[in-house]
């Protein structure tokens, strides 16, 4: 049986008229009475007696008729909340970000912000775990709608994303601190730069990370570069603190990401501001997106860039 059979039979059953009916229906009467008959056919009774004029119901038909009105409204209504999650799930927005941007930054703004706005995003849950390339790639393949990462000259691998295919918005200013725990007096446990004799534990990050390269160039700069004995590696900055917090090192952090561990005296600065690393953080789209959601919120974020709401977060 098909679905479309039932509002053939409901319109004959209210015009009681073929003729006008295949008109309703948009279709040619004997194509109309076909439908009817393999529709009596799958019932095995007879629905319409055509005897009488008007044509007129069968009690079979009677019977038929409400429990055909009831599915026809109950397929239409289905049909139109199936078109309702479709059109929502086409305007959602997918969003790709580090673990640590996630942490300090989506979470806390991108997020709620979206929401206020009536804008249904969604976060690629594998992206907290992926490597700095992996952003580049998913973006360009189109697996995420906006890219949300960190942004300094010395990281290569986001260098194709300045090209013509791809624009971007600096959201947000960040610190990398140098930072370290405490001893028993509640004094850093280590000191910038160190001494060649005596080089400071490093907890660092791993290739791929963003801020691998970002560290390495910094430190190749000074003219008195730190005396380190790399301990450990990541690829994540939240590793990297919590490495930091037991004890096992100093290493250079989002300051979003330890702001309260300074003030509650759970971490010290390993070194002032000589040893501070800026960086940016840069939401990036594939130019050519043109998803209606995606359009209304770069504009939105773009005015709150150009009013420095967000540089304040």
């Amino acid at each position: 049986m098909e679905l479309r059979w039932l509002d053939d039979f409901i319109a004959l059953a209210r015009t009681r008229h073929f003729s006008r009916a295949a008109d309703e229906r948009n279709c040619t009467q004997p194509t109309l009475s076909r439908r009817i008959k393999l529709l009596e056919d799958e019932m095995g009774v007879t629905l319409i007696d055509r005897n009488t004029l008007p044509l007129s119901l069968t009690p079979a038909g009677e019977v038929f008729l409400a429990g055909a009105e009831q599915m026809s409204r109950i397929a239409r209504e289905t049909k139109s909340r199936c078109g309702e999650i479709r059109e929502k799930q086409l305007n959602r927005l997918v969003f790709a970000t580090t673990q640590t941007l996630y942490l300090c930054f989506y979470n806390a703004w991108i997020e709620p912000f979206s929401s206020e706005h009536g804008i249904d995003i969604e976060l690629n849950l594998k992206s907290t775990a992926w490597v700095g390339p992996d952003f580049v790639s998913a973006l360009a393949q189109g697996e995420c709608d906006l890219a949300l990462c960190y942004w300094h000259p010395a990281v290569d691998f986001l260098r194709a994303l300045n090209d013509d295919r791809f624009e971007s918005l600096t959201v947000a200013n960040e610190v990398l601190v140098p930072v370290t725990a405490l001893d028993e007096q509640g004094q850093p446990l280590h000191q910038l730069p160190g001494k060649a004799r005596k080089p400071l534990p490093y907890i660092g990050y791993h290739e791929g990370a963003f801020a691998r390269p970002v560290i390495q160039q910094f430190i190749q700069q000074q003219l008195e570069p730190p005396q380190l004995v790399t301990m450990n590696e990541n690829f994540h900055a939240v590793s990297v603190k919590a490495m930091v917090k037991e004890g096992f090192g100093l290493g250079w952090i989002p300051k979003r990401l330890i702001g309260d561990s300074l003030r509650y005296n759970q971490l010290a600065l390993a070194g002032d501001e000589r040893w501070h690393i800026p960086l940016q953080i840069r939401l990036y789209r594939l130019r050519h997106n043109h998803n209606s959601s995606l359009d209304v919120l770069w504009s939105l974020i773009a005015d709150q860039v150009a009013e420095g709401v967000t540089t304040a977060l």
